[in-house]
């Protein structure tokens, strides 16, 4: 199509048929980013516009130039209605009137033939956010589906490639002069298109001196890639596209950063691009001399690898999972009037405790909700069964039985203090919670919008707690687990689990039955003893992980040692009252409490 008699070369005239778009991939062009630039098709665009927003119209005028390895393959122009007038300074810039378009075919009409050109190419536009803006609200406004191709902006390669010194700004017509472009620009779609063709081949001449040859690299090079991104960027070069974990290391060897992934090759490379623009990441990288592939049978183990590597290591620059021995616990002391107490670490003589909880702070508010519910005593005091010693005001305020006095005998504060936190934790916390909600209810009603606030979050560190342990401690008691899921390309993930550990990973080839396979993984799969407490021989989060992994619909049980079971009347019964809890208001919960 043209409005001034250009011919179009490789563009037949032909209506739109919607089958031929079908096949367009909706999230990336299939140009291959490793494609040389010599061998990369371009299709090169220029729009005019009345001046507006990218609304899917006022677009006046499509000018595109297809070339590759120098040559012209094609050339696409025309000049489009854009069903509102055009505005006179629209006119004065770039000539089109407003009776040249008249004749001109609506953007709907243009679209389909603009689509197809472009197919399998590389966009290139000065500016190219603008084009592309107008052009992607065209295709959402009238039905088409922008096929998302790669995009080159010749400005911003320039903004990389030249310096001020040789240029004093970026715009296609300071550019057309330095490069000498056959075609000067003139605010006509397919002048503006031309001189731009050759803008992108002078700027292509300029970045072998940066070591950039493909139109991935160029792309990237266009984008606010920083020096330090791309000195180091060989350090990604040579990693397996395998799932695993990769280890930046520091030039004494100290682990920086520990990082997972499905493909180890992908993801290290993304370090060095624009997408990367975490401050701390490009401190990271400045440090950087070396990145270390550990290849794992499947992202399970690379997930768990990972939290163990953390672990070991506490790398730097890694803050999640990074100080798992900060786990704490609240247990119930082992005394004639116990108290509950938040420990680092629990002892083989425990037996009444709640959790793992992340810090300090989250045990605490756990413990307030329990000193909510039931009278347990708040005080540190050693107290005996022999020996009194004086009151607090809390049993002044009838907030405890005060067993410092001996009020109370300890078998009664045993059952009316004690036992309740030992159910909770193990079986059912119903009393816990119907106490609590009856409390926010009472508050409510009151109006004390901000104290029943208070005890709500208590209630949801209650449960988050116990419905956390009963899960883990269900996991974790059973000596040994093996399970199986699809593998993406076939055969099975396979995982063997001792104690709530990873034991032992691998894969089965697709077709052969996997049974052998977890023979040879049990035979040389880590022992794993059992231990105390909910998380044993593993970390929370590690258990966590294998648990999510257990739990998806398509993870097949193969072999257990004993029954995977929770409590009837546990605590994952309250999953939504947890959920209203953390995310609901007072009055939500009064209602159930009544």
């Amino acid at each position: 199509m043209s409005d001034r008699g250009v011919t179009v070369p490789h563009v037949a005239e032909r209506g739109f048929v919607q089958e031929a778009l079908a096949g367009l991939d909706p999230t990336v062009s299939g140009v291959d980013p490793a494609l040389p630039l010599h061998a990369t098709t371009f299709v090169v665009v220029d729009l005019e516009t009345t001046g507006g927003a990218p609304d899917g119209g006022g677009i006046t005028e499509i000018g595109a130039v297809k070339v590759r390895g120098g040559e012209e393959l094609g050339v696409l122009a025309t000049l489009v209605n854009p069903g509102v007038p055009i505005p006179p300074f629209i006119t004065v810039l770039t000539g089109i009137t407003q009776a040249m378009l008249l004749p001109a075919p609506p953007i709907e009409q243009v679209l389909p033939s603009f689509l197809e050109f472009l197919s399998d190419a590389v966009l290139v536009a000065h500016n190219a956010p603008y084009d592309v803006g107008f052009l992607k609200a065209a295709c959402a406004k009238h039905g088409y589906r922008w096929p998302n191709p790669r995009v080159l902006d010749t400005a911003a390669l320039a903004r990389r490639a030249l310096t001020r010194d040789e240029v004093p700004n970026r715009k296609l017509g300071t550019l057309a002069a330095y490069f000498r472009t056959t075609v000067q620009p003139t605010h006509r779609a397919l002048d503006d298109a031309r001189a731009t063709v050759d803008v992108l081949h002078g700027l292509i001449g300029r970045l072998g001196g940066h070591r950039v040859d493909t139109i991935g690299e160029a792309i990237e090079f266009a984008r606010a890639v920083t020096p330090t991104q791309r000195r180091k960027r060989h350090l990604a070069e040579g990693l397996p596209k395998v799932p695993g974990v990769y280890i930046f290391r520091a030039a004494d060897d100290r682990p920086l950063y520990v990082g997972t992934s499905v493909d180890i090759a992908t993801r290290v490379r993304s370090y060095f691009t624009a997408a990367e623009k975490r401050a701390r990441m490009s401190e990271m990288l400045a440090a950087a001399e070396r990145v270390e592939a550990v290849e794992c049978a499947h992202p399970l183990e690379a997930e768990v690898r990972e939290l163990r590597l953390i672990a070991a290591h506490a790398p730097p620059y890694n803050r999640r999972s990074k100080f798992p021995e900060r786990m704490v616990w609240l247990k119930l002391t082992d005394e004639a009037y116990p108290r509950l107490s938040v420990v680092r670490n629990l002892s083989p003589t425990d037996t009444a405790y709640l959790g793992p909880f992340r810090s300090k702070q989250a045990a605490e508010l756990a413990a307030a909700g329990f000193h909510d519910a039931v009278p347990l005593r708040q005080c540190t005091h050693k107290l005996s069964r022999r020996t009194t010693i004086a009151a607090c005001a809390l049993a002044e305020l009838g907030r405890c039985p005060a067993p410092c006095e001996h009020r109370i005998t300890p078998e009664e504060y045993d059952d009316s203090a004690a036992a309740p936190f030992r159910t909770a934790t193990v079986t059912d916390p119903q009393p816990v919670v119907d106490a609590l909600l009856a409390r926010i209810g009472a508050l409510s009603a009151d109006q004390r919008y901000e104290e029943a606030a208070v005890v709500r979050a208590r209630l949801a560190a209650v449960l988050r707690a116990t419905v956390r342990m009963q899960r883990l401690a269900a996991l974790t008691g059973i000596a040994e687990l093996a399970a199986a899921r699809p593998a993406a390309r076939g055969g099975w993930e396979l995982a063997l689990v001792r104690h709530g550990r990873l034991a032992g990973a691998g894969v089965s080839p697709p077709g052969v039955h996997p049974r052998p396979t977890i023979q040879a993984i049990r035979a040389t799969a880590e022992t794993v003893l059992p231990g105390h407490g909910p998380v044993p021989r593993a970390s929370a989060e590690e258990s966590e992980r294998i648990l999510s992994w257990l739990e998806r619909p398509e993870t097949r049980l193969v072999e257990m040692s004993s029954g995977w079971s929770s409590p009837v009347g546990g605590a994952g019964r309250f999953h939504d009252l947890l959920r209203k809890a953390e995310n609901g208001s007072s009055a939500q919960l009064s209602a159930e409490s009544s």
